[in-house]
């Protein structure tokens, strides 16, 4: 895959990690260090952003979700852990549709069933409106620091800052439509593997009426809330999500 970063690190089960939107590998580096002595850890940046800014982007969830197939194909993996973060929450949902039986468990981390997003901080139309208007520069420094309690003021923003650098309007755009345009709702009922559901209380882009809703379709889930904490809880409070994932797959 030409122009495509793929993190493989650590020995064991597979472990298969997704970022969201203006998002990059490098965005899991404080799971991943935790993780990588127990799984073989498999970290794409998808096309387009973070360290596959220079490869075509795509504008679907489906196409997203067959990227992340295709990379777990080529290297041969059959079974795998799969969490998706944001917009990669959507993309693994999406993954449970289309290879389900492949995954152990199923971890859905501030995300939705629908890219349609209500009570988002802004409508999608708003923010595919004002990329438009005002420019990738502007996005770049006004959305990410929404997704922290402390802003941009947080020690661990610049994992943000280092994933938009080179990232194109056109990305952005493409990333955008393909949330507006997902609809995932219908399957959640489909979704057979063990399921964790995790969210920050204080997340301005996903409200708690959406990953509850998660957890009442999906048949085999449950639902962890983490107080004090907005949409990047990974980056913000990192120990304790790190520790419910490894007790959930540890369960």
């Amino acid at each position: 895959m030409k122009d495509i970063f793929i993190e493989d690190n650590g020995k064991g089960h597979a472990f298969v990690f997704v970022h969201g939107f203006l998002g990059s590998s490098e965005m899991w580096s404080l799971q991943k260090d935790y993780f990588k002595s127990k799984f073989r850890i498999i970290s794409p940046a998808l096309p387009g952003f973070g360290e596959s800014h220079k490869a075509p982007s795509l504008n679907s969830i489906n196409d997203m979700a067959k990227f992340v197939l295709e990379i777990i194909e080529e290297k041969k993996i059959n079974k795998f852990h799969l969490i998706g973060h944001s917009m990669g929450g959507m993309i693994v949902q999406e993954i449970a549709k289309i290879a389900g039986d492949k995954i152990e468990k199923l971890i859905c981390f501030a995300t939705s069933s629908i890219g349609e997003i209500p009570g988002r901080f802004e409508t999608m139309d708003e923010s595919i409106r004002r990329l438009k208007e005002e420019g990738i520069s502007e996005l770049k420094t006004r959305i990410p620091p929404k997704w922290f309690v402390k802003g941009n003021k947080d020690k661990n923003y610049f994992f943000c800052e280092n994933a938009v650098t080179n990232i194109s309007e056109e990305t952005a755009s493409n990333a955008l439509h393909a949330m507006k345009q997902w609809n995932g709702f219908e399957n959640l009922k489909n979704i057979k593997n063990q399921t964790l559901i995790v969210w920050g209380d204080k997340d301005t882009a996903y409200n708690l009426e959406q990953v509850e809703t998660l957890n009442k379709n999906i048949p085999n889930s449950e639902l962890k809330i983490i107080n004090g904490c907005s949409h990047n809880a990974h980056l913000e409070e990192p120990n304790k999500i790190n520790q419910i994932i490894d007790e959930f797959l540890s369960n």
